[in-house]
């Protein structure tokens, strides 16, 4: 008997017209993932061998033949085929991978190598309860109730193009200009250029200027997805070590003090400075757990290095959203110039020798928590009338549901590989360990579950870390002083009371 084709439904097809490509997350009930790319050709684009007469008969909108979906992965060596090149033949369009030029139709999946990838069929509805015209797209074999974890445009150029005028604007929005401080070093080395990307991730974590540590981001991640670099460089016995504190300029060491001291401000300012400081730290805990980790874990595989650099480049383009939105709405107090805490690297020393304690602790305790904060932080913005605050938020808050879910993908793929661990069980004694006091809520049970956690995962959470216990972190060889985070109590302080 042929099982019936089970179907998702992806957007309406107005929202896709924004950009050519799309990534798609699903995961299933039983917790498994699949990472696709949306394809839509331009309406320019020929169609394919007899489907013409097929659209003039029908009456059928000629851009609907134009939507593909492929898995995100070249099932030769993992490389992400978003940024695959496109062929159209009589017959068929042809995704390229930019790493080895492998070749995967994408109706079929077939190359012309003899591998194959997994396509999903497309396939345009109009919903009866408002006429609109959605897609809806086969879900993968091997899991029930598919969710829509992630849609998310693939911006070419790192910087997207102007929004669409509709409800999902605010997901498009564009990226403005780098800007201050100002950078006065090479994007690239003039002298022993990083060829690997744990070369590059090690470089990045020593740049201590912000904007820089944004260039740099770009380009090696830009570098890494089409093939320009000579490996990711985790396989190899000279892998370089990454700095136990990622350096800081003479200005923001000079600004750092006690968590304690910037919390619970709510002046609009001092609310973007602190958030983009936040970002500034994530941009290096990105790279950090791919130059950290990767040497240590040989059988990572290179999907992982493509979610991390993926949320690099997320955690830059937060970083510069931010930041330009503080210039606009207090040129005098351009970032570095407010108090900042370092509070956030507290967790990353905690969890440095342990994978498994870094993904808990750092991207479903952290990051989780920032689901559950980030709503009431845009709200404030709301009735503050700043609706551009409000559009900034709304672009990070939905990266990092993201975030969490790569953080629980591969959590959950290292219980896996342990021998088929508990991950409920597995989670909540690394935050045993690694955490100090209750994990609170109120919690966005919502955008948790859709990232994967579940509420067993997090309720009457509670960490034992003693308060004297933690590490005493000295200050290290750039004069940035870290020995004030012993004390610190490794919480995210980004809740801010909501205006009375």
């Amino acid at each position: 008997m042929i099982r019936a084709m089970d179907q998702i439904q992806i957007a309406p097809f107005s929202d896709l017209l924004s950009h050519s490509r799309f990534f798609l997350t699903l995961r299933s009930q039983e917790g498994t993932y699949h990472s696709l790319i949306l394809f839509r050709l331009t309406p320019t684009s020929s169609p394919i061998s007899g489907e013409e007469d097929d659209e003039v008969a029908t009456g059928t909108n000629p851009m609907y033949k134009q939507l593909y979906v492929m898995e995100s992965s070249c099932p030769h060596l993992g490389a992400d085929l978003s940024h695959s090149e496109i062929e159209e033949c009589e017959t068929s369009v042809i995704a390229v991978c930019p790493w080895h030029r492998y070749d995967f139709d994408l109706r079929t999946g077939k190359s012309e190598t003899g591998l194959r990838a997994c396509t999903y069929a497309v396939e345009i509805k109009t919903d009866s309860t408002d006429g609109i015209d959605k897609v809806w797209v086969e879900t993968p074999t091997g899991g029930t109730n598919w969710r829509l974890v992630e849609l998310r445009p693939v911006s070419e150029e790192f910087a997207d193009p102007p929004p669409p005028s509709t409800a999902s604007a605010a997901a498009h929005l564009p990226l403005p200009p780098i800007s201050a401080p100002f950078v006065d070093e090479p994007v690239v080395p003039e002298t022993n250029p990083p060829t690997t990307l744990i070369q590059w991730a090690v470089l990045i974590l020593n740049t201590p200027n912000p904007t820089l540590k944004v260039q740099r981001t770009r380009h090696a991640i830009d570098l890494f997805r089409n093939a320009k670099l000579t490996s990711i460089g985790h396989k190899s016995p000279n892998a370089p070590c990454p700095p136990d504190v990622p350096p800081r300029e003479e200005s923001f060491s000079r600004n750092t003090v006690d968590p304690g001291k910037v919390r619970n401000r709510k002046n609009r300012a001092v609310m973007l400075h602190a958030l983009a400081n936040i970002e500034q730290w994530a941009i290096d805990l990105a790279w950090n757990i791919i130059a950290r980790f990767g040497p240590k874990h040989p059988e990572l595989p290179p999907a992982f290095f493509s979610d991390f650099t993926k949320m690099a480049l997320d955690e830059s383009k937060h970083f510069t959203l931010l930041t330009s939105r503080l210039a606009e709405l207090s040129p005098s107090t351009p970032y570095g110039t407010m108090p900042v805490h370092a509070s956030l690297w507290e967790s990353a020393s905690v969890t440095s020798d342990s994978l498994r304690a870094r993904l808990a602790i750092i991207h479903l305790v952290h990051e989780a928590r920032g689901l559950d904060v980030n709503p009431a932080t845009i709200e404030k913005f709301r009735k503050a009338g700043d609706l551009d605050s409000v559009k900034v938020m709304e672009v990070i808050h939905a990266d990092e549901v993201t975030h969490v879910t790569s953080g629980h993908r591969w959590f959950t793929w290292i219980c896996e590989r342990e021998g088929n661990v508990d991950p409920v069980g597995a989670f909540r004694e690394e935050v045993r360990k690694g955490w100090r006091g209750d994990v609170k809520g109120p919690f966005n049970a919502e955008d948790r579950e859709k990232a994967g956690l579940t509420r067993e995962f997090y309720e009457d959470l509670k960490g034992e870390m003693g308060i004297t216990k933690g590490p005493t972190l000295e200050p290290n060889t750039n004069g940035f002083d870290m020995k004030p985070l012993k004390d610190a109590i490794a919480a995210v302080p980004v809740e801010y009371e909501p205006t009375k």
